[in-house]
C-alpha cells in the first residue's frame, strides 16, 4: 500500500518510519521537508539518507489535491477550486489583511447539517475529506503564496474551519490535520489561531476539548430552540441548552480563551433587537456561569437558493448596539469575497450528493415559498 505522508501527523509519521527500519529523528526531518519546505521529490531532501530516500519512493508519495479553478477579488481575496476526485471539488479561501493572512478551509466534500443560510448545506454531501485533503489545503496554499509574493516567510497566520462542511462530523481527520497545523516542525501555528467552527456537534465538542483545544467558534444564530431549530437543523438532536453546557465545558479544558458564537443576520428572521436581549440572557444563564464569549455578526451573504435576504445595516448596528451595551463584546465581519463567492455561506464547489440532502432542502424551500404566498 502506498501512503500520502499528508495524511500523517508528526506521530504518526514516526510510527510509519519505524516500519522502514528508521529512527524517529527521521521523521521529523521529513515532517519538515513536506510541511516547512513545501517538497514533493524525495531526492531533493538531501539530509535523508539515500538508503530511505529510496524506499519513500517505493511506498510513499506527497500530493495535495489539484487546483481547477482560481479566482482572485478586487480586494485581494483568493479562492481556489480543489478537485477532490469523482466530480467532487471544495474550495478554499484565503484572505489577505494588513496584519494576518487568513486561510479558510473545507473539511468535507458538501455537508449534511443542511443549515437554511449556507450554500454548501443546499448542495447535499457527498463524503469525509482525507487528513491529507484538509492539509493538503494550507500545504498548497501556502507554498504557492510564498512562491507568488517571493518570500521565504509564512504567509498564512491563521486558519479557520469555516469552509465546506462539518468539522466535528469528520473527526478522525480533524485531529490529525490539526495537530499537524500546529506542530512547531511543520506550520508552527498557534491553538488560538487555528479556530474550528461547529454548528452544534456537542459530543464532539467535549472530545476536541480533551484531543486539540483549539478556538472554538459556534454557529449559533438564534436566541431560541424554536427559531433555531428552523435554521441549524442540527439542534433538534443537540438542543441550546446542551450545546452551552458544552461551551461552557470546552473553557474548563483552555480557561484563558473564550468563545466566539457566529451570528448570521438574516432579515426579519433573527436580527431584531429582542433577539439580541435573548441572546443575552442566554449566555448569562447560572447554569453556564462565567461563560467567556463573543459575538461575530455575519452580514448574509445572499445566494439564489436561500429565499433570504440581509438584515439592514441599520438592524446590524442596531442589533449589535444592544449587546455591546450589555457589556457584550461584539464585532460586525467585514464581507470580502462576495464579488467571486467567497464570502461567508456562500463555499459551494461541486458536490455529488449522496444523501439527497440538496432533494430536502429543495422541498423545504418550496414549502417555505407556498406558505408565504
Amino acid at each position: 500500500m502506498i501512503t500520502n505522508l499528508l495524511d500523517l501527523d508528526r506521530q504518526a509519521l514516526a510510527a510509519f518510519c519505524g516500519q522502514l527500519g528508521e529512527k524517529p529523528f527521521r521523521a521529523t526531518q521529513l515532517f519538515r521537508w513536506i510541511h516547512q519546505r513545501g517538497v514533493q521529490d524525495f531526492d531533493q531532501m538531501t539530509d535523508l539518507a539515500k538508503s530511505l530516500r529510496e524506499k519513500l519512493k517505493d511506498c510513499a508519495y506527497i500530493v495535495a489535491p489539484p487546483v481547477a479553478k482560481e479566482h482572485v477579488s478586487q480586494d485581494g481575496t483568493v479562492k481556489w477550486l480543489f478537485d477532490v476526485g469523482r466530480n467532487n471539488a471544495i474550495e478554499t479561501v484565503y484572505i489577505p489583511e494588513d496584519d494576518r493572512g487568513t486561510l479558510c478551509v473545507s473539511s468535507q466534500a458538501g455537508c449534511a447539517v443542511g443549515c437554511r443560510f449556507c450554500s454548501t448545506g443546499h448542495q447535499g454531501f457527498s463524503r469525509h475529506l482525507s487528513p491529507g485533503e484538509i492539509v493538503g489545503q494550507l500545504w498548497w496554499a501556502e507554498h504557492a503564496l510564498r512562491k507568488r509574493l517571493g518570500t521565504d516567510e509564512r504567509v498564512i497566520t491563521n486558519v479557520v474551519f469555516m469552509g465546506m462542511g462539518e468539522p466535528m462530523n469528520n473527526y478522525p481527520a480533524l485531529v490529525p490535520a490539526l495537530r499537524t497545523m500546529l506542530d512547531d516542525h511543520a506550520y508552527g501555528l498557534s491553538r488560538r489561531r487555528v479556530t474550528v467552527s461547529t454548528s452544534g456537534v456537542v459530543p464532539m465538542i467535549d472530545r476536541l476539548a480533551a484531543d486539540c483545544p483549539v478556538a472554538l467558534a459556534i454557529s449559533l444564530h438564534a436566541p431560541s430552540d424554536a427559531l433555531r431549530d428552523t435554521l441549524v437543523p442540527l439542534n433538534r438532536k443537540f438542543p441550546l441548552a446542551e450545546l452551552m453546557g458544552a461551551a461552557r465545558r470546552y473553557l474548563e479544558a483552555a480557561p484563558r480563551d473564550f468563545i466566539t458564537f457566529e451570528y448570521c443576520m438574516l432579515d426579519g428572521v433573527n436580527d431584531q433587537p429582542e433577539h439580541a436581549r435573548q441572546l443575552i440572557e442566554l449566555i448569562r444563564d447560572p447554569r453556564w456561569a462565567g461563560l467567556s464569549c463573543k459575538f461575530n455578526l455575519i452580514p448574509f451573504n445572499p445566494f439564489p437558493q436561500s429565499g433570504l435576504r440581509r438584515s439592514p445595516s441599520a438592524a446590524i448596528a442596531a442589533f449589535a448596539k444592544v449587546l455591546l451595551d450589555a457589556g457584550v463584546v461584539t464585532t460586525v465581519r467585514k464581507t470580502r469575497g462576495d464579488d467571486i463567492d467567497a464570502a461567508c455561506g456562500q463555499l459551494a464547489g461541486e458536490v455529488q450528493d449522496r444523501t439527497r440532502v440538496g432533494q430536502r432542502m429543495a422541498r423545504l424551500r418550496e414549502s417555505a415559498s407556498h406558505a408565504g404566498s
